[in-house]
């Protein structure tokens, strides 16, 4: 760590004086592409390069004398620990008392002084904001630099993997069908023209899906739309022969991905262009603004995507069934190991010979050939899992495999240098998912390996309860995710406890595994993606709880959102729950359930032994009968005329 250490500080070191060379006083560096995609490939960590902030989310702002990182709850803990001895100060973001970068900017910043960053992976938006933030103090802007070129010379190449076309019974819906939409919306908003950056909007559009992203099946591209004319900007050597032919075929007209720039300039003057400056390059946009009327709107392709067609929702629940049969697997095998584990201990402590007898019996063969257990290993194994369902592609996120208090940390993610061992004691926290041919998926489950406190039982139970409370949520059409984000986060505030993060995001269709407009989270945020919930719209659903240096807890599934009545009040809504993955009974404690919230548990878990046990082996269907408790009628004759997860 001190040698990483003493690295980070060189090249800040060489950062700034690059920076005095151009002129510059501050400099920004963010996580994002030239797309503002939340995830970005490794060509684009340069924030990570220059901090050592692993997260994927932050901003790093360096001066003269001074550094420092912006981030979100869900990183403190990490960022802690990777910025330590970097000379880089951690600012956490919403905190009383901690200023935003635009307030310290505000304060730090003399008059005439020059502000600096790459405006290609700064959003159209945030680089306004800074304008308007600094115009007091007739603050310079270099926005045409990125000073990573000449210091990071073992920097990653640019993205350019193959390309491939999605059939339309995966899509659902054809290439002009969605062009003809978006235009209609563009036009009902005023434009002739449509500039496209955002990556997984443009793979859902163009039926396309890329690897230029780990984990997210996008390609470095952009797409210019009228009428008349959809021009598709991607590098070229992504292209086989079926790719083009399919392109052709569609009447879309390719160019190269670095002429984007070029062509816009070359738009005839004064045309109508909708641009979301959400995602749009402050560079781009200040091309256009130079000689464009700029119609500034939501992308109208966000919501068209988020909203799932018959094809796509039919698939998802048949991805999402054979998934939950993955992690409920996984599940089964390491408890088996955690229970095999405390028997070998136990035998451990009494004679070797009373150990042998057991071994020639079996009774350790498995624990032996499975060796010891990591975050790392258990992860792996989960994986394998997954790629054996036929239809997988790739993961849809690293899995975050964290132990006992490595689980309060939101993101941790475990590597083979450091990681813990697991043991028969504490909970696990894993959150996963898959990128399928047929969906993207995203499961969340905390598996008690041993012993737990009372308090760790507490908060386990009011986290299945909040989320459970959601899950069986009725609502009138019109509501947003700040509506509905207490039902979950209730029982947590009750104590006195909440999560810094919201409660749910917006899952992509083999595309990124968090897509918006739609969320769930209870805070007003200024710009940021609200959208009334529509059917067809999948959302997450996992609160937690997270203790430093103790543990952390969560639980997650996938729902989508469906019409239900409608009378004279309106158009009545619930969720329509994906995912069918055990909770851990061991971590109830019932004396905290109401008898509505134990029906909702016992139902829950019926449910999942229904759907699931046709796929198990004998040994695995039993255990899950018993992990279900699916034998227990006391409660679950209340619900069985009402189906509480749609």
């Amino acid at each position: 760590m001190e040698q990483e250490n003493r690295v980070i500080r060189e090249r800040l070191q060489a950062l700034r004086k690059a920076m005095k060379a151009e002129g510059i006083d501050f400099y920004m560096m963010p996580t994002a592409d030239f797309h503002n995609s939340e995830y970005v490939n490794d060509y684009f960590k340069v924030r990570e390069y220059f901090c050592n902030f692993s997260g994927s989310n932050g901003t790093l702002l360096v001066w003269q004398d001074g550094a420092g990182l912006w981030t979100d709850g869900r990183y403190f803990i990490q960022a802690e620990r990777e910025l330590a001895g970097t000379g880089v100060t951690l600012f956490r973001m919403l905190d009383e008392g901690v200023p935003t970068m635009k307030e310290f900017l505000q304060k730090e910043m003399k008059e005439g002084q020059t502000f600096g960053f790459d405006g290609r992976v700064i959003s159209a938006g945030d680089g306004k904001r800074y304008e308007k933030a600094l115009t007091d103090k007739k603050i310079k802007f270099v926005y045409d630099k990125d000073l990573a070129e000449t210091i990071w010379t073992d920097r990653p190449a640019f993205p350019g993997g193959k390309v491939m076309v999605l059939d339309e019974e995966i899509a659902g819906m054809r290439f002009e069908d969605k062009w003809k939409r978006v235009m209609e919306k563009v036009e009902k908003e005023g434009a002739e023209s449509f500039l496209l950056t955002k990556l997984d909007d443009l793979m859902w559009l163009f039926n396309i899906r890329g690897c230029d992203v780990e984990c997210n099946p996008v390609a470095m591209s952009y797409g210019y739309f009228t009428n008349e004319k959809a021009v598709l900007f991607i590098q070229k050597c992504a292209l086989d022969r079926k790719v083009t032919e399919y392109l052709e075929s569609k009447g879309i007209l390719v160019e190269a991905y670095a002429d984007v720039a070029e062509f816009l300039k070359n738009i005839p003057s004064k045309d109508k262009i909708l641009v979301d400056s959400r995602h749009c390059s402050y560079y781009l946009y200040k091309i256009l603004a130079s000689n464009q009327t700029i119609v500034e709107k939501q992308n109208p392709t966000e919501e068209l995507k988020a909203v799932k067609n018959s094809v796509e929702l039919a698939n998802m629940e048949k991805i999402y069934l054979k998934d939950s049969v993955a992690v409920t697997k996984f599940i089964y095998w390491l408890k088996n190991a955690m229970k095999s584990d405390k028997d070998k201990r136990v035998l451990d402590k009494k004679q070797p010979l009373v150990r042998e007898a057991a071994e020639e019996q079996g009774a350790l063969a498995g624990q032996e050939t499975m060796g010891e257990i990591t975050e790392v290993s258990a992860a792996e194994y989960l994986e394998k899992l997954r790629r054996a369902i036929p239809e997988f592609l790739d993961l849809s996120f690293p899995t975050i495999a964290g132990y006992k208090e490595n689980a309060a940390m939101m993101h941790y993610e475990a590597t083979p240098e450091n990681c813990a061992v697991l043991g028969p004691e504490g909970l696990l926290l894993v959150d996963s998912g898959g990128q399928y041919l047929g969906g993207t998926t995203d499961v969340t489950r905390t598996i008690v390996l041993g012993p737990i406190s009372d308090e760790i039982k507490l908060h386990y139970t009011m986290v299945a309860v909040g989320m459970l409370r959601l899950s069986a949520a009725r609502w009138l059409h019109g509501c947003t995710g700040r509506n509905l984000d207490i039902l979950a986060r209730q029982p947590l505030w009750n104590m006195g406890l909440d999560y810094k993060c919201g409660t749910g995001h917006g899952v992509g269709y083999i595309l990124n595994v968090h897509e918006g407009p739609q969320g769930l989270r209870w805070r007003y945020m200024e710009g940021a993606a609200e959208a009334v919930l529509e059917a067809g719209m999948d959302v997450t659903n996992e609160p937690g709880v997270y203790v430093e240096g103790s543990h952390g807890i969560r639980i997650e599934n996938v729902m989508v959102a469906e019409n239900d009545v409608k009378n004279e009040y309106g158009q009545f809504m619930h969720f329509k729950t994906l995912t069918w993955v055990p909770i851990d009974m061991e971590a109830i404690d019932e004396k905290y359930l109401t008898q509505t919230d134990k029906m909702l548990l016992y139902y829950y878990q019926k449910k999942v032994y229904n759907k699931i046990s046709p796929y198990l082996t004998e040994e695995e269907a039993a255990w899950l009968r018993a992990e279900t408790r699916a034998d227990n009628t006391v409660i679950l004759g209340q619900s069985e005329a009402v189906d509480c997860f749609a």
